[in-house]
């Protein structure tokens, strides 16, 4: 094929065939699934090894959390400058671009001896992350498949595979851990290899964005830092603003903390049971959104913040008590509202943007996911030296609790709106 079109327009590929030198859109479709999850795992396979950087460089865990959020710094940089780009210029180019540059910062972490080079790599890979981020979950919808029975497909693999990439990056790394001599080099070496080896794949995806006269113009316009949410979205879009803090607020402790609160807090000393713990969350999260994905979006949204309420609050119980097996238990429930309520919140957006808005509607999601991921995270990190880490866990899970009850009561609100004008 040369060129590029819009998806579905041209007979050859709405029939799912490969033009000459591209896969097919089905193929497409999985190789951005399977992307989406690398990314996520990258990005969760540091927090098993936070334990590890503290004790071999010594710093405090207000240090411990800035690593964490450089990351949601950085890829918030990149959502509200190169966010929209694809829409502009094609997914391709710029997936192979973010893929390269995820691939550098992999090195990054091999060659890391402190906390300077770890601060380093962790930026590159959130400006990595944050350039795919937009392209693939837009890319998602452009090629899923078209079919009744797999309606709505891209919408469940964009809540899917980042809850199942966070699970994997977790466990790996955890294994890693527990069962290698190198667990902070050998598990980026292979990270590695698969980023460069993606980067290598993506030159065959099928391009679905028709690349339209003044591109050049309307790109680089795109660059100016913004929050694109189109006009009729936007009410949509702040009915789920608090579902998007609530969730990603938890997974932000858990994925910053969660090693420090089972050594620290429960007495657990195996280092593996951290990543277990990230696991739990996100692993349920990934099931949950299975469960749930054919039911109304809405409702999904609502029912999963109060099942994220409930894990909250059974997590904060385990805490006082000092309970492992009830810890897991809450964790666990939390995930499973954490995977439901994020799959409602961006089903309830994803039907409602174009196909040349769908990127920067879907980057300003993440926008708003990651500040509640980092900023939390952080001010959790600068409370511990005062305040305990057991105290400042208990804040920090009253804070969710209360968000996501405002969820739910917002998400039953708009489902009742919407069946009276039905």
């Amino acid at each position: 094929m040369t060129g590029t079109v819009t998806a579905g327009t041209v007979p050859e590929m709405a029939a799912g065939t490969a033009a000459r030198g591209r896969i097919s859109r089905r193929a497409g479709f999985w190789l951005l699934a399977g992307t989406l999850v690398a990314f996520m795992a990258a990005a969760s396979t540091p927090s098993p090894l936070y334990v590890l950087y503290q004790q071999r460089w010594g710093f405090s865990a207000a240090t411990l959390t800035a690593v964490f959020a450089v990351y949601a710094l950085a890829l918030l940089i990149a959502l509200l400058t190169v966010g929209g780009l694809s829409d502009h210029v094609g997914r391709r180019p710029v997936l192979i671009a973010a893929l390269l540059a995820e691939a550098g910062a992999m090195v990054a972490f091999l060659t890391a001896d402190g906390v300077g080079p770890l601060l380093l790599a962790r930026a590159v890979q959130g400006l990595a992350t944050g350039a795919a981020t937009g392209a693939i979950s837009a890319g998602l919808v452009d090629l899923q498949p078209a079919s009744r029975r797999v309606r709505q497909l891209g919408a469940l693999v964009n809540s899917v595979a980042p809850t199942g990439g966070l699970a994997a990056g977790a466990l790996g790394a955890g294994l890693f851990v527990r069962y290698t001599a190198t667990p902070t080099t050998s598990v980026f070496v292979v990270l590695t290899a698969v980023f460069v080896l993606l980067a290598a794949a993506m030159a065959l995806l099928p391009e679905p964005v028709a690349l339209r006269p003044g591109r050049g113009r309307d790109a680089l316009v795109s660059l100016r830092p913004r929050v694109a949410v189109p006009r009729p979205v936007r009410g949509a879009f702040a009915a789920a603003v608090p579902c998007l803090v609530a969730t990603w607020a938890l997974g932000g402790l858990y994925l910053s903390l969660g090693g420090s609160l089972t050594a620290g807090v429960l007495h657990v000393p195996d280092r593996l049971v951290g990543g277990l713990v990230v696991t739990a969350l996100t692993a349920a999260g990934a099931v949950a959104s299975l469960v749930v994905r054919d039911l109304p979006a809405r409702r999904v949204m609502a029912g999963g913040s109060l099942v994220l309420a409930a894990g909250a609050g059974l997590t904060l119980a385990a805490l006082a008590a000092a309970s492992t097996p009830m810890f897991f238990a809450g964790t666990a429930v939390a995930g499973c509202g954490f995977g439901s309520a994020f799959l409602g919140a961006f089903r309830s957006l994803a039907a409602l943007a174009g196909p040349a808005e769908r990127a920067g509607m879907f980057a300003s999601v993440y926008v708003v996911s990651y500040l509640a991921f980092s900023v939390p995270a952080v001010a959790a990190g600068i409370a511990v030296p005062s305040l305990g880490l057991r105290a400042t866990a208990g804040v920090y899970g009253c804070a969710v609790v209360v968000l996501a009850l405002l969820a739910a009561v917002l998400g039953l609100a708009q489902e009742r709106a919407a069946a009276r004008t039905a």
